[in-house]
């Protein structure tokens, strides 16, 4: 199994934090000599020009990778209907990753309801991109088994999510293949930490999957998510199944 994943929505670093990471180079320059992972959540709202995904990507050590959340023009604004220039055009800058590009995350508005033909933009999306795809629903009607198996075969994973919209929603599904968690804060959204306790019964899930995993902390409002990515990822490291230290 690959070494979990670990990071945050986000790389700004928290003053409270500043001095557990390096104290040279851009703030991603020294998240990235600390944890493995980031999502990058600005491409949601606006695009960014290949050189920017370059120049990120020559940032960072040779280990690190970068989840990419999918613009909301076509998750929340086009509900996945009639996307190809868009998808197209947000797979192109994307791509400029090259190989530090992780999964695609694709998180979908909560009144977006499961219909058998958003399948269509399923395979448009698998068709177009080999990499990883990590699809976070949050409407009820998609954690049943029958969606599953449809994300399954389109090689899909479906996030874990906490604060979960139904008990299935806090557990991975789809292909088992990846493993992807987003730990939002509960019960505060975005506030709320874990713990230590359920950051060892997390690192244990984590351990315990056969394929890739990642996990992200969206608790950014206060700090929290960057404390508890470090633990995380140093619990994981003890255990001798992931590593907080730069593997450049």
């Amino acid at each position: 199994m690959a070494n979990p994943m670990i990071g945050t929505a986000g790389w700004s670093i928290p003053a409270q934090h500043a001095a557990a990471f390096p104290s040279e180079g851009s703030h991603l320059e020294r998240y990235s000599r600390r944890l493995s992972a980031v999502e990058i959540n600005s491409s949601f709202y606006r695009p960014h020009r290949p050189s920017t995904y370059e120049r990120w990507a020559a940032t960072v050590p040779a280990h690190f990778r970068f989840a990419v959340k999918m613009p909301k023009e076509i998750t929340h604004t086009r509900r996945l209907a009639q996307v190809a220039e868009p998808l197209a055009r947000f797979l192109a800058e994307a791509g400029a990753l090259g190989e530090k590009l992780g999964p695609i995350l694709v998180q979908l508005p909560p009144s977006l309801a499961f219909k058998p033909d958003l399948a269509n933009f399923f395979h448009d999306l698998r068709t177009r991109f080999e990499g990883d795809i990590a699809c976070e629903p949050r409407h009820r009607s998609w954690f049943t088994g029958e969606v599953d198996h449809q994300l399954a075969e389109f090689r899909i994973a479906r996030v874990a999510a906490d604060p979960a919209v139904v008990p299935r929603a806090a557990e991975p599904g789809g292909w088992q293949g990846l493993s992807y968690y987003r730990l939002h804060g509960s019960p505060r959204m975005y506030y709320s930490a874990y713990g230590r306790g359920a950051l060892d019964a997390l690192a244990q899930r984590l351990a315990g999957h056969d394929g890739a995993a990642w996990c992200i902390f969206d608790n950014t409002a206060e700090g929290a998510a960057t404390h508890e990515a470090m633990t995380l990822a140093d619990i994981l490291h003890r255990a001798g199944t992931g590593s907080s230290a730069d593997r450049s």
